[in-house]
């Protein structure tokens, strides 16, 4: 038996939703690029490594999907799911070190809000385009 497709919401129902959803992933984005600037230029030991070379290991993930995130691009936001697992990874084992409990708990947080919030955005973003396209 085939099933009957569920239908799309409706149009007026998405749109708020986008419009949360994007704000809160390009806030959790830019939060958690100043975490990670403010803490390798304010309270990291580098042992002599060169901070650029650091920020530009953490950095240059995020810095390659920013213009889809600003665009909006719904496939931007799909990559961000999985890149920002990395930084999820990353601040868990930073919150169980003492000396970077602050840096691993905002990172993780704000890995996890972001990871949400385009998720999301995502997919009411393709709803809103099917919708728009004229499916039912």
């Amino acid at each position: 038996m085939a099933k009957t497709p569920k239908p799309l919401p409706e149009l007026s129902w998405l749109k708020p939703r986008l419009a949360i959803s994007r704000a809160i992933s390009l806030l959790s984005f830019f939060a958690l690029i100043l975490v990670l600037l403010i803490w390798t230029l304010v309270f990291a030991d580098l042992h002599g490594a060169r901070p650029w070379v650091i920020l530009s290991i953490e950095l240059l993930p995020l810095a390659l999907l920013a213009p889809g995130l600003l665009m909006g691009s719904a496939r931007a936001h799909a990559w961000m799911c999985f890149l920002v697992n990395l930084y999820f990874i990353k601040g868990v084992l930073a919150a169980f070190d003492p000396a970077r409990s602050m840096l691993g708990w905002a990172e993780t947080l704000l890995s996890l809000s972001l990871f949400c919030a385009a998720l999301m955005y995502t997919r009411w973003r393709f709803q809103y385009d099917r919708k728009l396209a004229g499916e039912v």
